[in-house]
């Protein structure tokens, strides 16, 4: 926190106390019913609210316990301080009593007045003056005294010796002089001091420090401009106090230039006392630097050597003067008073020229021992304002350029905040209380100063349902029940420029300001409300010219008007709403928009709406001039699922934020995408109160989560398929209860990244620094910093935009789009960076590789699936093409398994900057990854060496994760692979022991592998191994495996040998039975069930293939044992790729689940398994649930962003001119859905930090041609071929083709031979079989489809 404004003063002469206590100044002063406790000026240390509905009176504090006294018309508290030995300073209610007020008296009101004494004494005056013993548990009256007239101040002495105290207009000064000091019987007696005018203010001289024994002096302030000092006689008069010395206030200041000698002049006063001066004096000499002038310092030098007490004299316009009197207190010494110094300066114009209403004005100063004077001016219009000075400038009698630091503002609220609104630039901010009081508050941008200056306060008597600044803060309008009203506040004292009636159905939910039309015209707004019953008003907002050198345009015909006015422009119905349960301004975010005048959706978003089912929706708006009416668009919708929100916000990056109904639940979209980005159940105890948008400069959003006590900054971060990595994640979390036990009202950011935070009276501003706690440095894997501060921007920054080409995410995704090329290089350039790296030497983003090489196509496979220039050959491998690298100096490099080994070797050594430790360890497994893959270059293709790069790279970081299996991505990859044989090898020797069913589970085999014979070969060494896992060697581990692959004979040799098992007898009995016959597969189900009853769900399993209800064996599988991959083995093995368990398995139970979570690579997956390889393509493109038969609601995990992954443009690129089918597929996708996901996948890209990628994809994806419009006598069918802008002959037959659809390509693809992946149930032969059934997925019928009429 920088600054803090911690409530608005009371107008009360002892509204304010300060002390030196425990080698601290204290501060507090009363604001509203709370006391607002300080150290230094912007250090506040406790805020206490006070529960009674009377408002505070008096605050006293004692520099001798720390204790502090308050009160209201009839009580007195009393707070104790604690905690100074943890350096917790807080105050707590010690006690509490009740003043005794006389019944006749109580009907006045009078004022009270507090003051402490030595041994903490403390004085309570109003109609009586009393002293309490406030030492004991309970406090006690020592002495009370019923007086002529009520109290308007009291003070007493230091050593409570005497009691002074003065009446309301009373000109005469009672002077208690104390007797006796036994607890028992305290008596004073009294005398008066006579003034000419009603005396204003009394205080008492200070001693040096709390011990000190010095003589009391009194000084009294008059209304006839005098300051009087009192001190004691010789002993020998009746009169223990006499007149000692007279200060003319009104002639200390000479300049009369601007008087008015008809009127009293204005003067303010303060008197610095002995101690002070001496500190701020020392404090100068300290700070003195010895090529620097001495004039000034001889001079304060001079006079605090005199031991003087000072009395500084303002006009507030400008003027100051000082006065030494020397000898105070002296009773052998005249008291001398002589002129310390005489200074006209515009640093002392504290009115800014105000002449009217000037407000009164107490001052006070302090200087503490190490610190400079200190001086507060309370101003009774509800500030205080804090200036430090160093004592030999502010007393240099030559001209100085600098004599007053200012240092800040205490003012605020009198009532809790409720409300706070930011214009468009965050350079203003208005405020308002449930009572109606409204501030407008200025804010520099950027400025050193950290800090909000009033602007303007106006009081409102009747409810506001919206505010809105216009033009930086100048003017403001608020939305009543049936007025709006427009308000000047250019200066102090704002002025109603127009209010005009309005009448609309329903409740106004906003108050929008819309795009001018004419940027030029500033003088011209439009504001607008929306009603819950869909009905608007647009208001034209006419406002005076405020711009210097005005030369007064014409627009439109309009000329120049000078008063504001308001009028109702149009009205309109905003239809397709929907049930509005809100309508909200969007936060501004990222650069500043740019007016088109055009009403697409690239216009700039004014709104955003939801309804009470969830409808989040983005509207713009445009102003017709001309026929006098307002247009509407909708930019961007979505439907989120969630039910009454209670909270939303939106921003103009697209992003949406809500809160379910109880107030725990946050989520946070990404509307132009249609994606639920985060999700987090704060639980119940967690209100959520309040949601604010910001945005680096960038572009990066923030969000401000405000709960009762506490407000969590949430950042957006990179995208992270690969790591499943979070979007979002708290970056920083600011607490106010340290400050103050009022809840949090609202916040709002300024235009700079601060946070202004409202609690109570008070606003506490933040900036964008803070310190990093090591947990948050843990989960944002942040470099540890000297100091451990923070920008935020910077922060936010580091987690989003532009990753270095190093960086492992941008090399995993380069891998994944086919540039292992590219990969090559990037790594041959890091070795030679970092084999010639110095320490101190920065690493560049880019190692120096030119840019176009990311999107040229030389070093990579473009998305259509051709190599391109190097990589350009027939068979379209991978690794193919030139992979040597040529540098400036002559010398080529191979990048190879041994350069991998170098480079892990030195990036052990060298910390890479730009990446964190967790990153760093993530390049050294993708180095040795990329390098081990290398070896097997010439025998994979290229979604093999995926599948085994990202195998290797999970089998690295296993143990550092808790992932136990390969994702859908991967498989998708080794599914499509032809190099499967040489995958399957590999897995088994990345386990150092044989391949048990977990094992394989988690590489997923059974889901890739495409030959039946090659799964139940691989089943068996898994069946094998299952058996021979444990030492005793239990035939039961290994029977679901057995019986999958229906070997019962050699499961009843295995229990031949189990001896040792007690159900080896039974087991065998039972295993000799044949089970064909209809009574044993009965006996079979029922011991099924009866291991179901007992929970060996592995074992029932097994005896239901053994009773061959295999439909059964899967439902165990799925439910009881919840392996899907094991229910998806034992089927494609019990009964192979086409039969109907797996069938149904894949349509009821695989497709349901890709639906539900919304996983495109397993929906995929499993449509290529079901033979319909156009649904495979579409799968990738489409949501999954709209392509089911019974498409069923999508839940939340179905619109996670996790749901997206741009490598499923690469997997589409590759499989839509695969066959026929695909092609078929392909055709169903319409050209404006695949331009959408090809932008929105480049979008994810530059999500990701890889925004060379995105660039790459958008430079080079091609598209299919457009189909032609068949001719009517072929009826309407057409070649799938004609779709390919390139003849290819790789397109595999897998469809018939009508006959009289034919062509040489045709030809050529249908007598080719079929692929092996075809024989093996990959595909369907295209040998005849039995008439296939018709299919159960359904495919909607689309009249707009140039393939329908192929019949399929």
């Amino acid at each position: 926190m920088v600054a803090v404004l911690p409530g608005r003063p009371e107008s009360r002469l002892q509204a304010l106390a300060t002390g030196y206590w425990d080698s601290r100044r204290i501060t507090a002063y009363i604001t509203g019913s709370a006391i607002a406790i300080l150290g230094e000026p912007q250090t506040i240390l406790q805020t206490i609210y006070d529960d009674n509905e009377e408002p505070l009176e008096a605050i006293a504090l004692d520099e001798a316990s720390g204790k502090i006294a308050v009160c209201t018309y009839d009580a007195v508290r009393i707070y104790k301080p604690f905690g100074q030995e943890d350096d917790a300073f807080r105050w707590a209610l010690h006690y509490s009593f009740d003043v005794e007020r006389d019944q006749c008296v109580a009907e006045e009101r009078t004022s009270i007045s507090l003051s402490w004494g030595a041994s903490e004494e403390l004085v309570v005056a109003h109609s009586h003056l009393e002293l309490y013993q406030t030492t004991s548990s309970t406090p006690r009256c020592l002495w009370r005294k019923r007086l002529a007239n009520p109290v308007r101040i009291a003070s007493v002495s230091y050593d409570s010796a005497y009691i002074a105290s003065v009446g309301q207009y009373d000109r005469l000064v009672k002077v208690w002089r104390r007797l006796s000091y036994g607890s028992d019987d305290v008596r004073f007696d009294f005398l008066y001091l006579p003034h000419p005018q009603a005396v204003t203010n009394i205080q008492w001289r200070r001693p040096r420090h709390i011990d000190q024994t010095i003589d009391n002096v009194l000084y009294t302030f008059c209304i006839d401009n005098k300051l009087r000092l009192w001190t004691g006689s010789d002993g020998h008069s009746h009169q223990h106090l006499q007149l000692c010395a007279t200060v003319d206030l009104a002639v200390s200041i000479q300049d009369r230039a601007l008087e008015d000698p008809t009127v009293s002049p204005l003067r303010w006063a303060f008197i610095l006392h002995g101690r002070d001066l001496s500190a701020a004096t020392e404090k100068a000499v300290q700070e003195a630097r010895p090529d620097q002038d001495t004039t000034a310092l001889e001079h304060v030098i001079a006079i605090a050597n005199r031991s003087p007490e000072v009395v500084v004299v303002l006009d507030g316009r400008g003027h100051m003067s000082a006065w030494g009197l020397e000898n105070v207190g002296s009773r052998s010494q005249k008291c001398n008073i002589f002129n310390v110094a005489h200074i006209t300066s515009p640093e002392f114009d504290f009115l800014k020229g105000v002449t009217t209403n000037v407000p009164h004005v107490e001052a006070y100063s302090y200087c503490n021992t190490g610190i400079h004077l200190h001086i507060l001016l309370h101003f009774f219009d509800g500030t205080i304002e804090v200036y430090r000075t160093n004592i030999a400038s502010l007393f240099d009698p030559t001209p100085q350029t600098r004599r007053l630091s200012f240092r800040c503002l205490w003012t605020g609220h009198s009532a809790p905040i409720k409300k706070i609104v930011r214009n468009y630039s965050g350079r203003a901010i208005v405020s308002r209380t449930g009572s109606g009081q409204s501030i407008v508050w200025k804010h520099e941008l950027n400025n050193e100063r950290t800090r909000l200056s009033q602007q303007a306060a106006i009081n409102l008597d009747s409810h506001v349902h919206r505010m809105l600044l216009i033009r930086k803060g100048r003017f403001v309008l608020y939305l009543r029940d049936k007025t709006i009203s427009l308000w000047d506040c250019r200066k102090t004292n704002p002025v109603l420029l127009s209010e005009v009636d309005y009448d609309v159905p329903g409740k106004p939910l906003c108050l929008l300001i819309l795009p001018r039309q004419h940027i030029e015209d500033y003088t011209t707004a439009h504001v607008a409300t929306i009603t819950s019953e869909k009905q608007g008003i647009v208001w034209e907002v006419k406002l005076p010219f405020y711009k210097p050198q005005e030369n007064v345009p014409v627009v439109n015909g309009i000329g120049y008007h000078q008063e504001g006015t308001v009028r109702e422009f149009t009205k309109f119905e905003l239809k397709d709403a929907g049930d509005l349960a809100y309508v909200l301004p969007v936060d501004p975010a990222g650069s500043s928009p740019v007016v088109s005048g055009f009403l697409d959706v690239f216009a700039v978003d004014v709104a955003i709406s939801y309804t009470h089912s969830g409808r989040v929706e983005f509207w713009t708006a445009r102003v017709d001039q001309e026929k006098q009416h307002v247009e509407w668009l909708s930019t961007n919708s979505m439907e989120t699922g969630l039910s009454n929100p209670i909270l939303v916000s939106g921003n103009s990056l697209k992003k949406a934020a809500l809160v379910n109904s109880n107030r725990s639940e946050l989520t946070i979209w990404g509307v132009r995408g249609g994606r639920l980005e985060y999700s987090q159940d704060f639980e119940n105890h967690n209100t959520i109160r309040d949601l604010d948008w910001t945005s680096t400069p960038d572009g990066q959003s923030i969000l401000a989560v405000g709960f009762p006590h506490r407000v969590l900054l949430i950042s957006q971060m990179r995208f992270d398929y690969l790591n499943k990595g979070p979007a979002w994640a708290p970056i920083r979390e600011i607490s106010t209860r340290v400050l103050t036990p009022h809840p949090i009202g609202d916040s709002t950011w300024l235009g700079d990244g601060h946070l202004v935070i409202g609690a109570g009276n008070q606003f506490f501003i933040y900036d964008r620094h803070f310190d990093v706690s090591g947990s948050l440095i843990t989960s944002l894997r942040l470099p540890r910093r000297k100091g451990g501060k923070w920008d935020l921007f910077e922060v936010v920054q580091r987690l989003n935009g532009p990753l270095p080409v190093f960086h492992p995410q941008f090399l995993s995704q380069c891998i994944l789009s086919g540039k292992i090329a590219l990969v090559h290089r990037v790594l041959l350039a890091l070795h030679k960076t970092l084999k010639f790296w110095v320490e101190g030497e920065t690493i560049d983003d880019y190692l120096g590789l030119p840019l176009e090489d990311f999107w040229s196509g030389e070093y990579t496979d473009n998305h259509t699936g051709h190599s391109s220039r190097k990589q350009r050959n027939d068979s379209g491998d991978y690794f193919s093409g030139d992979r040597r690298m040529s540098f400036d100096d002559g010398d080529d490099e191979v990048f190879s398994e041994e350069v991998a080994m170098k480079i892990g070797e030195k990036l052990t050594e060298i910390g890479l900057p730009q990446l964190s430790r967790h990153e760093q360890i993530q390049l050294v497994d993708i180095v040795e990854c990329v390098g081990t893959v290398e070896k097997q270059r010439r025998s994979l293709d290229e979604n093999g060496a995926r599948f085994m790069l990202f195998y290797r790279q999970h089998a690295l970081r296993k143990r550092r994760t808790n992932e136990n299996h390969m994702s859908w991505r991967e498989i998708a990859w080794a599914y499509h692979s032809g190099s499967q044989d040489i995958l399957l090898d590999f897995v088994s020797r990345q386990h150092h022991g044989p391949m048990l069913w977990e094992d394989a589970r988690e590489a997923g085999i059974y889901l890739w592998l495409t030959d039946t014979a090659a799964v139940k070969t691989q089943f068996e060494i898994i069946a094998r191994n299952e058996y021979s896992k444990s030492e005793m060697k239990n035939p039961v581990d290994c029977s679901l495996f057995y019986l999958a692959l229906k070997k019962k004979t050699v499961l009843q040799g295995l229990w031949r040998m189990a001896s040792w098992n007690r159900e080896q007898g039974a087991t065998q009995r039972f295993l000799a039975n044949n089970f064909d016959d209809p009574k044993w597969r009965t006996a079979a189900l029922k011991n099924a069930y009866a291991l179901m009853s007992k929970r060996r769900f592995a074992y029932a399993a097994a005896f239901f293939l053994l009773a061959d209800h295999l439909q059964d064996a899967v439902n165990v599988c799925l439910n009881q044992l919840k392996d899907l991959q094991l229910a998806i083995a034992i089927t494609r093995v019990y009964e192979g790729d086409h039969g109907p368990v797996l069938r149904k398995l894949l349509e009821e139970e695989v497709l349901s689940i890709a639906a539900k979570d919304g996983n495109r690579w397993l929906a995929s997956w499993a449509f290529w398994m079901l033979h319909r390889r156009d649904m495979a393509v579409r799968a990738l493109i489409t949501p999954v649930y709209t392509l089911l038969e019974t498409p069923g609601s999508s839940g939340l995990q179905s619109k996670s962003f996790l749901t997206d992954d741009p490598a499923l443009v690469i997997l589409y690129a590759q499989l839509r001119q695969k066959t026929l089918q695909t092609l078929r597929g392909a055709s169903k996708v319409t050209p404006k859905v695949e331009w959408e996901f090809v932008l929105h996948n480049a979008r994810l890209y530059g999500r990701m930090g890889c925004d060379l990628l995105g660039l790459d994809l958008v430079r080079n994806w091609e598209f299919l041609k457009p189909a032609p419009t068949a001719p009517a006598e072929l009826g309407g069918e057409i070649n799938p071929l004609t779709l390919l802008k390139r003849r290819s002959s790789l397109v595999v037959a897998d469809m018939p083709v009508p006959s009289h659809v034919s062509s040489p390509v045709v030809e050529k693809a249908t007598s080719l031979q079929v692929p092996a992946e075809m024989k093996s149930g990959h595909g369907t032969p295209l040998t005849p079989h039995k008439p296939k059934p018709p299919p159960t997925v359904f495919e909607e019928p689309d009249a707009n489809s140039l393939l329908d009429s192929f019949g399929f």
